[in-house]
Protein backbone atom coordinates (compact mmCIF):
# COMPACT_ATOMS: atom_id res chain seq x y z
CA UNK A 1 0.00 0.00 0.00
CA UNK A 2 1.46 3.27 -1.12
CA UNK A 3 1.04 6.32 1.06
CA UNK A 4 1.92 10.35 0.25
CA UNK A 5 2.79 12.70 2.64
CA UNK A 6 3.03 16.50 1.43
CA UNK A 7 4.27 19.25 3.67
CA UNK A 8 4.38 22.78 3.04
CA UNK A 9 8.16 24.59 3.79
CA UNK A 10 7.31 27.87 5.06
CA UNK A 11 6.33 28.13 8.51
CA UNK A 12 5.96 24.11 8.32
CA UNK A 13 8.76 22.75 7.75
CA UNK A 14 10.78 25.77 8.44
CA UNK A 15 9.79 28.66 10.89
CA UNK A 16 8.96 31.55 9.08
CA UNK A 17 9.04 32.77 5.68
CA UNK A 18 12.26 32.02 2.99
CA UNK A 19 11.49 35.77 1.62
CA UNK A 20 11.45 37.54 4.83
CA UNK A 21 14.58 36.44 5.39
CA UNK A 22 15.78 37.37 2.10
CA UNK A 23 14.09 40.76 2.24
CA UNK A 24 15.56 41.36 5.57
CA UNK A 25 19.17 41.47 4.06
CA UNK A 26 17.93 44.77 1.98
CA UNK A 27 16.20 46.32 5.03
CA UNK A 28 12.96 45.69 3.27
CA UNK A 29 11.07 42.67 5.51
CA UNK A 30 8.47 44.53 7.02
CA UNK A 31 7.17 45.96 3.67
CA UNK A 32 7.59 42.20 2.15
CA UNK A 33 6.26 40.39 5.81
CA UNK A 34 2.91 42.37 4.86
CA UNK A 35 2.54 40.71 1.48
CA UNK A 36 3.42 37.60 2.68
CA UNK A 37 0.37 37.90 5.08
CA UNK A 38 -2.08 38.92 3.16
CA UNK A 39 -1.17 36.14 0.60
CA UNK A 40 -1.23 33.58 3.15
CA UNK A 41 -4.44 34.45 5.18
CA UNK A 42 -5.87 34.27 1.47
CA UNK A 43 -6.86 38.20 0.80
CA UNK A 44 -4.27 38.21 -1.73
CA UNK A 45 -3.68 36.08 -5.34
CA UNK A 46 -0.98 34.05 -4.57
CA UNK A 47 0.42 34.65 -8.02
CA UNK A 48 0.13 38.54 -7.81
CA UNK A 49 1.64 38.50 -4.40
CA UNK A 50 4.64 36.31 -5.33
CA UNK A 51 5.83 38.35 -8.15
CA UNK A 52 5.17 41.30 -6.02
CA UNK A 53 7.38 40.43 -3.56
CA UNK A 54 9.95 39.21 -5.11
CA UNK A 55 10.11 42.42 -7.92
CA UNK A 56 11.23 43.95 -4.39
CA UNK A 57 14.10 41.63 -4.32
CA UNK A 58 15.63 42.38 -7.27
CA UNK A 59 19.76 43.41 -6.96
CA UNK A 60 20.18 40.82 -4.02
CA UNK A 61 23.43 38.80 -4.74
CA UNK A 62 22.39 35.07 -5.17
CA UNK A 63 25.68 34.27 -3.36
CA UNK A 64 23.79 36.23 -0.17
CA UNK A 65 20.73 34.09 -1.39
CA UNK A 66 22.21 30.52 -1.09
CA UNK A 67 24.26 31.73 2.65
CA UNK A 68 20.54 32.56 4.02
CA UNK A 69 18.61 29.74 2.52
CA UNK A 70 21.39 27.48 4.00
CA UNK A 71 21.20 29.17 7.40
CA UNK A 72 17.43 28.92 7.93
CA UNK A 73 15.37 27.36 11.21
CA UNK A 74 14.17 24.10 10.73
CA UNK A 75 10.74 23.99 12.55
CA UNK A 76 11.43 21.58 15.93
CA UNK A 77 10.91 18.33 15.33
CA UNK A 78 11.22 18.20 11.22
CA UNK A 79 13.73 15.75 11.29
CA UNK A 80 12.26 13.21 13.34
CA UNK A 81 8.86 13.59 12.07
CA UNK A 82 9.73 12.78 8.36
CA UNK A 83 12.22 9.72 9.37
CA UNK A 84 9.17 8.20 10.95
CA UNK A 85 6.89 8.77 8.29
CA UNK A 86 9.29 7.24 5.83
CA UNK A 87 9.16 4.27 8.50
CA UNK A 88 5.84 4.30 8.31
CA UNK A 89 5.80 3.92 4.12
CA UNK A 90 4.70 7.65 3.42
CA UNK A 91 6.42 8.68 0.16
CA UNK A 92 7.61 12.28 2.09
CA UNK A 93 7.57 15.35 -0.70
CA UNK A 94 8.29 19.56 -0.05
CA UNK A 95 5.49 21.83 -1.46
CA UNK A 96 6.67 25.42 -1.21
CA UNK A 97 5.37 28.92 -2.63
CA UNK A 98 9.18 29.59 -1.72
CA UNK A 99 12.54 28.58 -3.79
CA UNK A 100 14.48 26.09 -4.41
CA UNK A 101 17.99 27.84 -2.65
CA UNK A 102 16.09 26.73 0.45
CA UNK A 103 14.16 23.54 -0.22
CA UNK A 104 16.69 21.33 -2.27
CA UNK A 105 19.14 22.43 0.28
CA UNK A 106 16.80 21.05 2.82
CA UNK A 107 15.72 18.10 1.44
CA UNK A 108 19.14 16.42 2.35
CA UNK A 109 19.26 17.76 5.79
CA UNK A 110 14.88 16.52 6.80
CA UNK A 111 15.20 13.72 4.58
CA UNK A 112 12.21 14.50 2.52
CA UNK A 113 12.31 12.59 -0.72
CA UNK A 114 11.63 15.62 -3.42
CA UNK A 115 10.98 18.85 -3.53
CA UNK A 116 8.67 21.33 -5.67
CA UNK A 117 9.24 25.45 -5.31
CA UNK A 118 10.06 28.42 -7.55
CA UNK A 119 12.84 29.42 -8.93
CA UNK A 120 14.37 33.02 -8.56
CA UNK A 121 15.25 34.21 -11.74
CA UNK A 122 19.00 35.65 -11.93
CA UNK A 123 21.72 37.15 -14.08
CA UNK A 124 25.43 37.17 -13.80
CA UNK A 125 24.49 36.21 -9.89
CA UNK A 126 22.08 38.91 -9.30
CA UNK A 127 18.60 38.29 -8.93
CA UNK A 128 16.74 40.58 -11.42
CA UNK A 129 13.78 40.34 -9.77
CA UNK A 130 11.94 37.69 -12.01
CA UNK A 131 10.47 34.22 -10.57
CA UNK A 132 9.46 31.37 -12.22
CA UNK A 133 8.44 27.35 -11.21
CA UNK A 134 5.92 24.67 -10.03
CA UNK A 135 4.66 26.52 -6.95
CA UNK A 136 3.17 30.13 -8.33
CA UNK A 137 -0.41 29.92 -8.35
CA UNK A 138 -3.22 28.98 -5.71
CA UNK A 139 -3.75 25.74 -7.52
CA UNK A 140 -0.40 24.50 -7.73
CA UNK A 141 -0.36 22.53 -4.91
CA UNK A 142 -3.71 20.97 -5.54
CA UNK A 143 -2.52 20.59 -9.30
CA UNK A 144 0.97 18.55 -8.14
CA UNK A 145 -0.84 16.37 -5.61
CA UNK A 146 -2.92 15.04 -8.18
CA UNK A 147 -0.21 13.90 -10.62
CA UNK A 148 1.83 12.26 -7.80
CA UNK A 149 -1.13 10.44 -6.70
CA UNK A 150 -1.48 9.31 -10.20
CA UNK A 151 2.48 8.63 -10.43
CA UNK A 152 2.79 6.86 -7.20
CA UNK A 153 -0.65 4.94 -7.07
CA UNK A 154 -1.71 6.66 -3.98
CA UNK A 155 -5.48 7.45 -2.83
CA UNK A 156 -6.98 10.05 -1.52
CA UNK A 157 -7.54 7.75 1.73
CA UNK A 158 -3.73 7.52 2.28
CA UNK A 159 -2.64 10.81 1.69
CA UNK A 160 -1.29 13.42 4.47
CA UNK A 161 -1.35 16.82 3.85
CA UNK A 162 0.39 19.61 6.27
CA UNK A 163 0.38 23.10 6.28
CA UNK A 164 -0.55 26.52 7.72
CA UNK A 165 -1.51 28.96 4.91
CA UNK A 166 -4.02 29.35 2.22
CA UNK A 167 -2.09 28.50 -0.66
CA UNK A 168 -1.97 24.92 1.09
CA UNK A 169 -5.93 24.59 0.47
CA UNK A 170 -5.98 23.36 -2.81
CA UNK A 171 -3.89 20.43 -1.88
CA UNK A 172 -6.00 19.82 0.93
CA UNK A 173 -8.95 18.84 -1.28
CA UNK A 174 -6.96 15.23 -2.31
CA UNK A 175 -6.12 14.15 1.37
CA UNK A 176 -8.14 12.45 3.62
CA UNK A 177 -5.35 13.80 6.67
CA UNK A 178 -5.00 17.31 6.59
CA UNK A 179 -3.24 18.84 9.52
CA UNK A 180 -3.29 22.83 9.72
CA UNK A 181 -0.19 23.42 11.47
CA UNK A 182 0.01 26.72 13.36
CA UNK A 183 -2.19 27.62 10.62
CA UNK A 184 -3.90 30.56 9.23
CA UNK A 185 -7.77 30.51 10.12
CA UNK A 186 -8.65 30.19 6.27
CA UNK A 187 -6.45 26.62 6.55
CA UNK A 188 -7.85 25.28 9.98
CA UNK A 189 -12.12 25.40 7.98
CA UNK A 190 -10.23 23.01 5.57
CA UNK A 191 -8.44 20.79 8.03
CA UNK A 192 -9.24 17.53 10.30
CA UNK A 193 -5.99 17.98 12.95
CA UNK A 194 -5.24 21.18 14.25
CA UNK A 195 -1.46 21.67 15.74
CA UNK A 196 -1.01 24.73 17.60
CA UNK A 197 2.41 24.01 19.14
CA UNK A 198 5.48 24.31 16.75
CA UNK A 199 6.51 20.84 17.13
CA UNK A 200 6.23 18.46 14.25
CA UNK A 201 6.34 15.54 16.15
CA UNK A 202 2.47 16.26 17.56
CA UNK A 203 1.51 14.82 14.11
CA UNK A 204 3.11 11.20 14.90
CA UNK A 205 0.12 11.37 17.35
CA UNK A 206 -2.59 11.06 14.88
CA UNK A 207 -3.72 7.78 15.23
CA UNK A 208 -4.80 7.93 11.51
CA UNK A 209 -1.50 8.01 10.01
Amino acid sequence: MNKLCVFDFDSTLMDGETIDFLADELGIKEEVASITEEAMQGRLDFFESINKRVSLLKGLDVKKVDEICHNLPYMRGAEETIKELKKLGYTVVCFSGGFSNATSYAKNILGYDVDFSNILHQKNGILTGLVGGEMLFDFSKGQMIQKLQKILNVSKNNTLVVGDGANDKSMFVYADIRVAFCAKEILKKEANFIVEEKDLTKILNIKEI
